[in-house]
């Protein structure tokens, strides 16, 4: 297995799935963020495969403590007052500089929420079933420290505590619930053996250009599920940053047009938005994160 890995996504759906082998996860409010540990180190990649490792490097630094050989997958997430997952304070650390990050990290340090285990010493897990590969995984987590900011992630067989876990955990930074299937192998990709069920209607886009400065883009060209282009409403402050800094390195493909004749800089971006589902009817597009 080489860095960076595919991950596997879930699939949005309005209900969870009940039948036999189906096992629910918590999910938390953070970025999907893989932990690789080598012979010499720890790195980290985020979903789009970029190399992470210094804005959460706390995480990092736990990850030594692994065997030589484990790669884990995960959501970083940063606690804040009462123990509440604030998506908004990872937010903050993903968009800032490096060094901003470790002054942050000292404010609130973060958790690796583990949910899966891609390899061990032994070898690449992937093709084993859901049920053994955490069981692996547990058995790899029981190695750590105790405390430790790298945690798995609570999971249960009953659907009845995940509909509570939906129903009542959304103040505390829990995003929605994640069903897996028990005979599943890790695919990447999107496939039917992992659904999620979330608060916030999502949908999950490329992107494909944007418009502005690289310094300070205003707003990003996605593609919709329809094959549509479409210019997204006006990016804010933070989230603008938080692309510029993506955007560095980056080689613009030329000028395009979306479907509605906006222009914008084309770009090979790497990057997947997340934009709230109602807005893209009319193909006016309101971003809410980075995946």
């Amino acid at each position: 297995m080489r860095f960076p890995v595919d991950v596997a996504l879930a699939e949005l759906v309005p209900l969870l799935p009940v039948g036999p082998r189906w096992w629910y996860e918590l999910k938390l409010d953070g970025h999907r963020t893989v932990l690789w540990r080598s012979a010499e180190t720890v790195r980290l990649q985020s979903r789009s495969g970029r190399d992470v490792t210094p804005w959460w490097m706390d995480v990092a630094l736990a990850g030594m403590e692994l065997p030589p050989g484990v790669v884990l997958d995960g959501e970083a997430v940063v606690p804040v007052a009462g123990g509440r997952v604030s998506f908004e304070a990872a937010q903050s650390r993903a968009a800032s500089s490096p060094t901003r990050a470790r002054v942050l990290a000292e404010r609130h340090p973060a958790l690796l929420v583990v949910w899966d285990v891609l390899a061990l010493p032994s070898g690449d897990v992937r093709a084993r079933p859901y049920e053994e590969r955490r069981a692996l995984m547990l058995d790899v987590l029981a190695g750590l420290p105790s405390p430790s900011p790298i945690q798995a992630v609570s999971a249960t067989d009953d659907v009845a505590v995940a509909q509570a876990w939906y129903d009542t955990l959304a103040d505390a930074g829990v995003e929605g619930v994640v069903a897996k299937l028990g005979s599943a192998p890790y695919r990447a990709g999107r496939s039917s053996s992992w659904k999620k069920v979330r608060h916030a209607e999502t949908v999950d886009v490329q992107v494909v250009g944007f418009a502005g400065p690289v310094a300070r883009p205003r707003a990003l060209v996605v593609r919709l599920p329809d094959g549509r282009t479409a210019l997204s409403q006006r990016l804010g402050a933070r989230l603008s940053a938080e692309v510029a800094g993506h955007l560095v390195g980056v080689v613009l493909s030329g000028r395009g047009r979306t479907s509605k004749g906006e222009a914008y800089f084309q770009a090979d971006t790497g990057l997947v938005a997340e934009v709230l589902a109602g807005t893209t009817r009319h193909a006016v597009v309101t971003v809410s994160r980075l995946r």
